[in-house]
């Protein structure tokens, strides 16, 4: 990737970020109940590392 990055890139690449991160702590009570006990990144919509899978932007 460029040294560089146009602003578009860079906001593109933020929107794909904000995608990646775990749902909000009080979404799991919600789902499933107030005494399950699970991982919020259980039930987020898009799971993404930077080492795993390119975004090809």
């Amino acid at each position: 990737m460029a040294r560089y990055k146009h602003l578009s890139r860079k906001l593109r690449l933020v929107k794909y970020g904000r995608r990646t991160r775990w749902a909000p702590f009080w979404t799991v009570p919600k789902k499933y109940g107030p005494g399950r006990k699970v991982h919020p990144g259980r039930h987020t919509a898009v799971k993404r590392n930077w080492r795993r899978r390119k975004l090809k932007v």
